[in-house]
C-alpha cells in the first residue's frame, strides 16, 4: 500500500492529467469540469453532476457517477488508478460514465 505521501502526490497527478484531458472535450462535448479542494466536479447542461475525489484513509479515488461510486486502486504495474472489477484506469473509466451520461463516446 501507498503511504499518505506517494499516494497524494500519484492521486494529484492523476487528478490534474484527468482535469486536462476533460477541459478539451468538455469544450466538444458541452461539460464543464473544475476543481476545488482537492475534487474534481464534472457538472453537465441538465445539472448532472460527477465528482472524483481523493480519499487518503483508505487510498483509493472515488468516482460518483450515474447514481454509483466506483473505487480505484492505484496500481503499481499500470502506474496508474484502477477500478478492479472492470480494470479500468480512471481516464477510461471516467470516459466511459461520461459517455453513458451523454449518449455519445468521448476521448480524454
Amino acid at each position: 500500500m501507498l503511504d499518505e505521501q506517494q499516494f497524494k502526490t500519484r492521486a494529484d497527478q492523476a487528478l490534474n492529467d484527468l482535469h486536462r484531458g476533460l477541459m478539451h472535450a468538455g469544450d466538444q462535448h458541452g461539460f464543464e469540469s473544475d476543481t476545488n479542494s482537492g475534487a474534481l466536479t464534472i457538472e453537465f447542461e441538465d445539472g448532472t453532476r460527477f465528482v472524483v475525489s481523493p480519499n487518503s484513509p483508505v487510498r483509493q479515488i472515488w468516482v460518483s457517477a450515474l447514481m454509483r461510486s466506483f473505487k480505484l486502486d492505484w496500481e503499481d504495474a499500470r502506474g496508474a488508478f484502477v477500478y478492479p472489477e472492470t480494470g479500468a484506469t480512471l481516464q477510461d473509466l471516467t470516459a466511459t460514465v461520461i459517455a453513458q451520461q451523454l449518449g455519445e463516446p468521448i476521448a480524454l
